[in-house]
């Protein structure tokens, strides 16, 4: 709404800001109806842990919190210790999609300023879990987004996705900020 109060007071102005003003409101408002899940950390759900971890402030992310995930120590999976986010809309054959997403290692194991998040994708939400697409990311001490592409083999049903991001790799303390899964649609 701001950015509409703002892009109006251009208006007023100069004609030729005000154009590009709204054009980015235009494309901000396409890209936001793009998302099909809900991208804030507290409707994430962590596998493998008891208690849940909490989710934090952090100014220094974009949406301003993280859900911090202290993972114990390397587990006989990576998946031992997981981060899902449900996709609440249904997906069509030959989509786009575009799962991005917030991480950095907040702290490593043995003093490691890197790690690899091995599986970070979008699969089906129910057995036998197969992967539509993922992808390995390192991440560090900074905020990173990072952005995995794929297209939809066929059609999901709403629900019958949703993005894992595998974490029992070492003893590390993971922060993961906002998911976003856009489905751009068919390619043009």
């Amino acid at each position: 709404m701001k950015g509409r109060a703002f892009a109006f007071c251009l208006l007023l102005a100069t004609p030729l800001a005000a154009t590009a003003v709204l054009a980015q409101d235009a494309e901000t408002d396409a890209l936001l109806k793009q998302i099909i899940n809900v991208p804030s950390p507290k409707a994430f759900s962590v596998q493998g842990m008891k208690p849940a971890p909490k989710v934090r402030k952090d100014g220094t992310v974009q949406g301003g919190e993280a859900l911090r995930i202290s993972v114990p120590g390397k587990g006989a999976n990576a998946w031992d210790i997981a981060v899902s986010d449900p996709i609440q809309k249904p997906v069509k054959a030959g989509d786009r999609l575009v799962l991005a997403f917030w991480a950095r290692l907040e702290k490593g194991a043995d003093g490691a300023t890197t790690a690899t998040l091995p599986y970070n994708g979008i699969q089906l939400s129910s057995p036998p879990y197969s992967a539509l697409l993922s992808a390995p990311v390192e991440i560090g001490p900074e905020w990173k987004m990072h952005e995995i592409r794929g297209v939809a083999d066929k059609d999901y049903a709403a629900g019958a996705l949703g993005v894992t991001i595998h974490l029992a790799t070492a003893k590390q303390v993971v922060d993961i900020g906002p998911i976003f899964v856009l489905d751009q649609g068919p390619k043009p």
